[in-house]
């Protein structure tokens, strides 16, 4: 499990109001994420009459998050479309630079989302944008969301309850769901790469029939995790927009 650690990278870092605060591989592969991405984002923001292979990209990814806006919001979504949109490629690119193969370099990639902290401020962020959404447009009857329509009077004390319980675990499950699916297929990975080092020291029969069929099975698991990656993010950002749009049309 030492993939996961975080560790300082600079010594014990900076002291503020008593406490360490160090410079951890968990703040560089952000760091590098954020880099990355704006590299990415900048190269396809040219803006050229005959758009390019890196502008076609952008734009893609621009249309995918406005569309999927469009469909689950409506128009009077677009104004959320930038903070989805940077939510959805933090996610993606995050997950990819965690899957680069950098340990032959002496370089261990780390997978900021497979931690639960970082998921977990990700989804609070969502779901108070959420609350702060639903207060701002419908003060107090915001709360009508935890009753459905046409539910008998005298059943409205239990639907509620269960409604805002439902509704406040939200976050638990968003930031969940990614930290659990990042972190099962590192693991995986790691389990079958040390099937196939230690077949290796146990002769031709048992390289045959465990690391061989360790290493054909770790290519399958790792492109399935490039798959995994993007629906991860996807999902991310299909439920915060589902999220907005209750907090929106009170549905």
């Amino acid at each position: 499990m030492h993939q996961f650690e975080v560790q300082p990278l600079f010594g014990q870092g900076w002291e503020i109001a008593g406490y360490q605060i160090p410079f951890t591989n968990s703040a560089a592969w952000m760091a590098l994420t954020l880099v990355v991405l704006g590299l990415f984002m900048l190269g396809g923001m040219r803006r050229e009459l005959v758009p390019g292979r890196w502008q076609m990209a952008v734009e893609g990814f621009t249309g995918f998050i406005t569309s999927m806006i469009d469909t689950n919001i409506g128009k009077e979504g677009r104004k959320f479309v930038p903070y989805v949109f940077s939510l959805f490629m933090f996610i993606l690119f995050a997950n990819l630079l965690g899957l680069l193969p950098t340990a032959a370099a002496g370089l261990h990639a780390f997978t900021v989302t497979s931690h639960i902290t970082i998921t977990g401020v990700l989804a609070i962020v969502s779901f108070l944008l959420v609350l702060v959404v639903g207060f701002w447009r419908h003060k107090l009857h915001f709360f009508s969301l935890f009753v459905p329509h046409g539910t008998p009077t005298v059943m409205v004390p239990l639907i509620f309850l269960i409604e805002l319980f439902s509704f406040m675990f939200r976050p638990i499950s968003l930031g969940l769901r990614l930290f659990v699916a990042m972190t099962a297929g590192h693991i995986l990975l790691k389990v079958l790469a040390g099937f196939v080092i230690n077949g290796t020291a146990g002769g031709i029969m048992t390289l045959a029939i465990v690391s061989v069929p360790s290493f054909i099975l770790m290519i399958g698991i790792s492109m399935l995790e490039i798959l995994v990656a993007g629906i991860q993010a996807y999902v991310f950002a299909l439920l915060t927009s589902l999220y907005l749009n209750d907090a929106i049309n009170l549905h």
